[in-house]
């Protein structure tokens, strides 16, 4: 599995030298510092935007990746194993700390999806540089940095021109949800479900979720959520309503 052994010549392995894909003490010292760096800048990246998990666990999470290969490669070649258990076992690990950083919001919405994926990919990354393979590992970085900085601005650009949006909608009091209904309608939206959110029992507030369709082609053309968002929050007995 590693480098050397599968007959690829890493480029950057190649400008290193030889020694950078033999397991030896400055060998392993590169890929753990290399590993550092760049599961540091994915941390950096997440924490920034206040996710829930930051600089340090994507850290750890990317040397257990690192040291698991390590030591399969030394273990492998010192009772000529082909079995890579212990990298096995860490990526199931990762994919349980991955799963256990999704949580539920007040807002019966899953968060936390896009870190618990990155999670999961860093301690991959962290496999790859444990192996030897640091061209892989530094592209493999720079994409997963793409979809992390880059892609968020066009996923709210298409969600903002998509027909079918959800909203989190407080009301004064239940019994202007049917108004609220009906000003859906006339507005030439569509509801397609109405889900009461049970963690705002007993707060004076009627809090719902609400899936919205836009059924009428002149509001297709010209409106986006925002602005139908804005309109909705005119309503005199919505106390608050935003996208989800």
């Amino acid at each position: 599995m590693e480098a050397q052994m599968t007959g690829i010549q890493d480029p950057l392995a190649k400008l290193l030298g030889a020694w950078s894909q033999e397991i030896t003490v400055s060998s392993v010292l590169l890929r753990v510092v290399f590993a550092i760096i760049l599961s540091a800048i994915i941390g950096y990246e997440r924490s920034s935007k206040r996710h829930t998990a930051g600089l340090r666990t994507f850290m750890l999470v990317t040397l257990t990746g690192t040291f698991s290969m390590l030591l399969d490669i030394y273990i492998n070649s010192q009772y000529e194993g082909h079995l890579f258990l212990i990298s096995t076992a860490a990526v199931i690990s990762a994919t349980l700390v991955a799963t256990n950083s999704l949580f539920f919001s007040s807002r019966n919405q899953i968060r936390g999806i896009t870190t618990s994926a990155a999670l999961w990919c860093c301690c991959l990354i962290g496999l790859a540089v444990g192996a030897g393979f640091y061209t892989i590992t530094l592209l493999a970085v720079i994409a997963l940095l793409f979809c992390l900085s880059v892609m968020p601005s066009l996923e709210v650009y298409l969600k903002d021109r998509s027909n079918h949006f959800e909203v989190h909608l407080e009301l004064t009091n239940s019994h202007y949800l049917q108004n609220f209904v009906t000003t859906i309608r006339k507005l030439g939206l569509k509801i397609d479900a109405i889900e009461m959110n049970p963690a705002y029992a007993n707060s004076g507030l009627s809090v719902y979720s609400v899936s919205i369709s836009i059924s009428n082609e002149e509001l297709k053309k010209y409106k986006t959520h925002k602005e139908i968002i804005a309109a909705l929050k005119t309503l005199e007995y919505v106390y608050h309503i935003e996208e989800i």
